[in-house]
């Protein structure tokens, strides 16, 4: 059998097949990158970055910033929205609500791009690591922020896992609304400052209503989808027309909120630098109330997390001004 063998036939790579195997490699090793960086979903990500920006522009107003705990928030806050991004993409493959006429963003999952088992591991590694990393939030702050943390992550996975999860059952606006407004920013003040204050819950409002603004869109894009899989969102329980009533209200409610500030709190006309982004907001508006096509919500989407990107900096520096 030896003698037979024929070492010609052995396969010997030369430099330049090592190169195409290298470039492979490499190819493959990016796509993936980029397979993973969608599922996080960098779209929503403002939604965890401005409510974090804002409270600690409120420590500074109060000349209580810290450099260590607003990073370590921000890091946190980061790593909760994708956990929570990679749980609605795993969850909502197992409970078939990713349809194969879904119109939204690639779902990594239910697209085949990366194992159920591979994105469920991937979220709890990821709320294991946020969870990690804000204990020098709770070190430093207490068991208040711990108390946060854990509800933050609890309720991060029960949006759409779960027995009862909140996406699905109508609750979802209610939830996001808390936890990127209230939660975030005044948890980033508090973890500065050591306590609560009233201005904090004040400007946690807008950036509640805006983040909430992002959910909206998505599930005014995905009302005909979210009927047929059960999933009982505001559109699916009170029709299309209620989503862009909460859209618009909620935009009025930020615009609002500065006069608040002003009046009632001692800041000063700089508060009202977020009405610079009026127009931007119009145009919102009128995409909302008047598109011919739900795909092209997809694009309003985006450009309603820059909004909140757009608002959020006016509404800190206006705050830091004052």
């Amino acid at each position: 059998m030896l003698k037979n063998f024929r070492y010609s036939k052995l396969y010997i790579p030369t430099n330049h097949n090592l190169s195409t195997l290298n470039q492979t490699i490499a190819s493959l090793k990016t796509s993936m990158f980029i397979v993973w960086l969608r599922a996080a979903r960098p779209q929503t990500l403002p939604a965890s970055v401005i409510p974090v920006l804002t409270g600690a522009a409120l420590a500074h107003h109060h000349q209580l910033f810290r450099w260590d705990t607003t990073i370590i928030a921000l890091i946190c806050a980061l790593l909760i929205q994708i956990g929570t991004n990679f749980a609605n993409d795993y969850y909502d493959f197992v409970k078939g609500a990713d349809r194969e006429d879904r119109i939204g963003f690639i779902r990594a999952t239910s697209a085949g791009l990366v194992p159920p088992h591979a994105m469920f591991r991937a979220t709890y590694l990821t709320m294991a690591a946020a969870f990690f990393i804000g204990l020098y939030l709770v070190w430093i702050a207490g068991w208040p922020i711990f108390i946060i943390g854990i509800l933050s992550l609890i309720f991060g996975v029960a949006y759409t896992g779960g027995p009862y999860p909140l996406g699905y059952n109508g609750l979802g606006d209610l939830f996001v609304f808390i936890f990127f407004g209230f939660a975030a920013v005044m948890g980033t003040y508090y973890v500065n400052v050591f306590e609560w204050s009233a201005d904090a819950f004040w400007a946690s409002v807008p950036v509640g209503a805006l983040a909430v603004n992002i959910l909206v869109v998505n599930n005014l894009r995905d009302v005909h989808q979210d009927v047929i899989s059960g999933k009982r969102t505001i559109g699916v329980l009170l029709g299309e027309g209620a989503l862009k009533a909460e859209y618009a209200l909620l935009a009025g409610i930020s615009f609002a909120v500065p006069a608040v500030l002003f009046f009632n709190y001692g800041y000063s006309a700089w508060i009202f630098l977020p009405l610079l982004s009026a127009p931007a907001c119009f145009v919102l508006l009128s995409q909302i109330f008047f598109h011919d096509d739900k795909r092209k919500l997809n694009k309003t989407l985006e450009r309603t997390a820059q909004f909140m990107v757009l608002f959020g900096l006016l509404f800190a520096t206006g705050i830091l001004l004052s």
